[in-house]
């Protein structure tokens, strides 16, 4: 048996699945539809000819009834079948206008009886002396009555019709009685009607049939329903074993796919798909992902206490836009391992500005004591050795903890190097934290404070205020800069705007604010940022551990 192989393609951002389906050939779903409707068309056919018969039958009943009627009614009044019914010998007698009335109605028999039902004379002589077959008629009681009667040769149309002396006695019956046509004489009684509409029937049926059969095929590409079953049972496997989060989004901004990568990752439930991305309660910076238009590449979108990476591309089928796929991977465990590198950049950062500061003073101790200005040497020294203990006594008096110290008075360097006065509030007070802790006040104090100096340092009298506090138990951090602020419309979302994978590196701008929104939910803590004479930063985290 010839076999069918189809090859399927599926791009999914930067990955391609192919699905190689091979199967029997089989009669396609366009070939099956065609034989179905094909089927119904005749059996539609086929219920018109019973209708059609059954309406000639009906017909032949109302027009063949009639005429028995009258043949039996003229007949019963006739003076020689009223005068001889009782005689002796009524069949020869009554036999001329018996035979009359048969040749002139076409009744296919035609029968007197006596008032007790027997049979005196009629067409058929094998009849007399023998009961008559009335059937359900009353005609004994002197009534008229016609319908369908059965006898041994079939059924008949009859019609009844009393005899009745001057007095109104009941001298007996006459029966005319017409066989009921065959149905092939039915059908060909009809004939040309019921050719007529069945053929113009059949016609449209056929013809139709094969522009949707036509139309079909192209739609499902000549598949057959098990091949497009296939299809379907491989793209919803794929779909759900990919790692990755896959969100179809139609024109509409209903959700059309969503695998179980991507309700995971946005914590969205099964009953999702169908429904329009604006009403699930996602953060309308995911919103806008998902749903918007054109196609994004390496964009972020924090949901939850998760980092995702989002790719988004137009689906097109046969050039017109029917949506669009969006592509999702957790990138949380790399922020982790860049929240553990911003520390340690921090760090290095802080040493090399002291580096460069320290060499500057080294340089003029050196040159003072080739001069031989030794006064000089001591005046220089100890105006360094007290603004360094100044810094590092009102930074550590005010602040127990004494990682997060270091870390002031290595960004207090860093900030005077670039011009930035850096400055502790005096109402800041802190009393040493555990050492998960520690290190996420770190990194959130250190991007802000970064961030800070980076917005101020073009400004004259460029300034950062730092402000760590304890209450309601728990941390309340403030950086605030008298920078240009930030543009209020960007305020909903400056902690993922910005963001580019493009020469991005630990450390690098874009991904700092992203990070301190993460560790906060991570912390069921929260951040804010307004503006009031340049932007201010706020942060509260509980004491508690990581969720």
């Amino acid at each position: 048996m010839a076999r069918a192989v189809v090859h399927v393609t599926i791009a999914i951002a930067k990955e391609v699945v192919v699905i190689v389906v091979t199967s029997p050939r089989r009669l396609t779903l366009a070939g099956q539809v065609l034989a179905l409707q094909l089927a119904v068309v005749f059996v539609v056919l086929a219920i018109i000819a019973l209708l059609s018969l059954h309406q000639s039958t009906d017909s032949f009943v109302d027009e063949q009834g009639s005429r028995m009627r009258g043949v039996a009614e003229y007949l019963a009044n006739d003076s020689v079948v009223r005068e001889f019914t009782d005689d002796p010998h009524a069949a020869q007698r009554l036999a001329p206008p018996i035979e009359r009335a048969v040749s002139l109605s076409g009744a296919t028999d035609v029968t007197v009886t006596d008032a007790e039902g027997v049979v005196v004379s009629s067409s058929d002589v094998t009849r007399v002396g023998r009961p008559a077959r009335l059937g359900e008629s009353d005609a004994l009681g002197g009534r008229g009555w016609s319908g369908t009667v059965s006898r041994p040769d079939g059924r008949v149309i009859s019609a009844h019709a009393p005899v009745l002396d001057d007095d109104g006695q009941l001298l007996g019956l006459v029966l005319a009685e017409q066989r009921y046509p065959s149905t092939w004489q039915l059908l060909t009684d009809s004939g040309t009607d019921l050719a007529v509409f069945l053929g113009l029937g059949a016609g449209l049926g056929v013809s139709g049939t094969w522009l949707v059969a036509r139309a079909l095929k192209r739609r499902t590409r000549g598949l057959d329903a098990a091949q497009i079953a296939t299809l379907a049972d491989h793209r919803e496997a794929l779909l759900h074993s990919i790692r990755e989060g896959v969100v179809g989004v139609d024109t509409r901004g209903r959700i059309s796919i969503l695998n179980d990568g991507a309700r995971e990752l946005l914590d969205l439930p099964a009953t999702a798909v169908g429904r329009r991305v604006d009403d699930l309660g996602l953060d309308p910076a995911v919103v806008s992902l998902l749903a918007g238009r054109g196609d994004v590449q390496d964009a972020l979108a924090v949901v939850g206490s998760r980092v995702l990476v989002v790719n988004r591309r137009t689906a097109r089928s046969r050039g017109r836009g029917v949506g669009s796929v969006t592509t999702m991977r957790d990138r949380t465990e790399l922020v982790e391992i860049q929240h553990q590198l911003s520390s340690n950049l921090s760090i290095t950062d802080t040493l090399r500005a002291q580096t460069h500061e320290f060499t500057n003073q080294l340089h003029t101790i050196s040159g003072l004591l080739q001069l031989g200005a030794y006064g000089e040497v001591t005046q220089v020294v100890g105006t360094v050795a007290r603004r360094r203990a100044d810094l590092d006594a009102t930074i550590t008096e005010r602040i127990g903890d004494r990682a997060l110290a270091a870390l002031l008075v290595a960004k207090s360097s860093v900030a005077l190097e670039r011009g930035v006065r850096l400055t502790l509030t005096p109402d800041s007070r802190l009393e040493p934290l555990p050492d998960d802790l520690s290190a996420d006040l770190i990194t959130v104090l250190g991007n802000l404070v970064d961030n800070a100096v980076d917005a101020c340092s073009a400004v004259t009298d460029p300034r950062v205020d730092v402000a760590v506090q304890e209450r309601n138990g728990g941390i309340h951090l403030r950086v605030r800069d008298n920078g240009p602020g930030i543009a209020p419309e960007l305020l909903d979302t400056v902690f993922v705007r910005g963001f580019s994978t493009k020469e991005q590196t630990f450390g690098g701008r874009g991904i700092g604010l992203p990070l301190v929104r993460v560790i906060c939910r991570q912390r069921g803590g929260e951040v804010r940022v307004t503006n009031d004479d340049g932007a201010v930063f706020d942060v509260e985290l509980p004491k508690g551990g990581r969720r």
